[in-house]
């Protein structure tokens, strides 16, 4: 297993910023990217998670051992899948119609969200996680382990390796772990599922998942699409 010491960022929203302040709690090397200039990021880095790094996608990419997608789910083509070549990448990205727009227009028929970005990041490895608890949440209730407090998030992707490296960085983040490795099942956490917002304890969050429909979920999304 590598060892995870620099962590990139890209997306400085809501929830790139709770993520930022995470890994600097734990003990990360943070960098982070935004939509707008370097000089306006850094105004808000320096208010909102002083310490993480302000800069380019670039730079980001080429000084960290792992890589969170926290942008706009319809902006996603918008970086050159070139630069995310051999990077481990963690897709915490959620299609949402209020800053997406019309979802056959983002997203194919057929396919989970996380399938489609893995396509198109061909040459990276994409694991999907951090993605169905609100930022209030992550921020507000990670926990050492051990704590009877702790929360548990879903991690999922085709990649085993790359499955056990995000697990381990979940784990350092504060939260437990239900492991899978299909990144379809990551269908499991989008919008309008079950698990969508859902912030639960382990044996909670397992629960649900064991007891998903994924047929019946599958047939709610592919009626959205009509």
């Amino acid at each position: 297993m590598m060892t995870i010491k620099k962590v990139g960022i890209i997306g400085a929203g809501k929830v790139g910023i709770v993520l930022a302040d995470l890994a600097l709690r734990a003990g990360y090397e943070v960098r982070i990217s935004g939509s707008g200039s370097v000089g306006k990021i850094a105004l808000i880095i320096k208010t909102l998670v002083p310490g993480a790094i302000a800069s380019e996608n670039s730079d980001v990419v080429a000084n960290s051992d792992i890589i969170l997608l926290a942008i706009p789910l319809s902006r996603y083509k918008n970086i050159d899948p070139a630069l995310l070549r051999g990077k481990l990448v963690i897709d915490a990205m959620n299609y949402w119609w209020e800053t997406d727009g019309i979802r056959e227009e983002v997203l194919a028929p057929g396919l989970t969200s996380s399938e489609q970005v893995q396509a198109y990041f061909k040459d990276s490895a994409l694991v999907k996680a951090f993605n169905h608890m609100g930022y209030h949440n992550l921020q507000e209730e990670a926990q050492p382990a051990g704590s009877p407090k702790r929360k548990a998030l879903f991690v999922t992707g085709d990649d085993r390796t790359a499955v056990a490296e995000v697990a381990h960085f979940v784990d350092t983040m504060g939260f437990d772990q239900i492991v899978h490795y299909d990144l379809a099942d990551g269908i499991m956490t989008e919008p309008g599922s079950p698990l969508f917002g859902a912030s639960l304890k382990y044996d909670d969050l397992k629960d649900i998942i064991d007891h998903f429909d994924q047929t019946e979920f599958g047939k709610k999304i592919a009626a959205s699409e009509k």
